[in-house]
């Protein structure tokens, strides 16, 4: 059972391979999705694009995700995207971002001022739950993980959900020879709420993805719906600015009752 269920994940990660293989096209803009503040950032959201999709390429949702969402966050909100292979230079980012002492060690408060929000697509968002679990190794938490079609490696698991997240969602789509995890659970229910695990039918609703590859299209119909869906992907923006307004919100709210019990001058 066990060598039957790693040779269907091969098969799925081999057809995956074959049906992102760059465009011959490049991208638009080659420009780093990067926050230019020094300081420690309020904000760190990060995305992981599926396949072998190019962090800039601009016609990917996640990156239009990123870049959207970049246009109007404070100038110390951190924001980019990364390849699902650049994992470990996503977590070492995130360390370097909270590390506002460069000591080399994450203190106590440093890893309390993280507010993280990880997003990802396909084998990208197999990475935003494995990155979770870097960051949960190291004492970090994360505020939300949105996996879209979420598909694992050989020998991953995309499914548990680690005690570090605050909350995680997960969009799944159950047609064609590669399809997205379909449930995700908590590692700690009583950590970490599940906001759901939400079906898209593309059968009865397509969508039209005109950038899309004749591989795409003649091998994972479903899944390539699943990225370049205005919908889905509207929806999460939507959520991810909510999580960063409510954070604004509470900010302004504790600076202005500290503001009031200042001692007059």
């Amino acid at each position: 059972m066990r060598r039957s269920a790693a040779f269907r994940a091969l098969i799925v990660n081999v057809v995956i391979l074959g049906a992102n293989l760059p465009a011959f096209s490049r991208p638009l803009d080659t420009t780093p999705l990067r926050s230019q503040a020094t300081a420690a950032p309020s904000n760190i959201v990060i995305g992981f694009v599926g396949g072998f999709v190019g962090h800039d390429n601009p016609h990917h949702r996640p990156v239009q995700l990123a870049q959207q969402i970049q246009r109007s966050v404070p100038k110390d909100t951190y924001v980019r995207v990364f390849e699902n292979r650049r994992r470990k230079r996503a977590y070492d980012d995130v360390v370097r971002l909270l590390d506002t002492n460069h000591d080399g060690v994450l203190s106590a408060e440093e890893k309390a001022r993280a507010r993280i929000i990880l997003f990802g697509h396909s084998w990208g968002a197999a990475a935003v739950v494995l990155l979770a679990r870097d960051l949960r190794r190291e004492g970090v938490p994360v505020l939300l993980t949105v996996q879209v079609d979420s598909v694992a490696k050989v020998w991953q698991n995309d499914s548990v959900i680690p005690d570090n997240v605050a909350q995680a969602v997960n969009y799944y789509q159950s047609q064609g020879i590669v399809h997205g995890r379909s449930h995700i659970t908590a590692a700690d229910p009583a950590k970490t709420q599940i906001l759901g695990n939400y079906r898209m039918d593309y059968k009865k609703d397509p969508v039209d993805c005109p950038q899309a590859s004749w591989a795409d299209r003649f091998f994972t119909p479903g899944h390539m719906q699943s990225e370049c869906d205005p919908n889905l992907w509207s929806q999460i923006e939507n959520m991810v600015r909510q999580r960063l307004a409510s954070f604004e919100t509470s900010a302004s709210t504790s600076a202005a009752a500290s503001a009031e019990v200042q001692p007059q001058r």
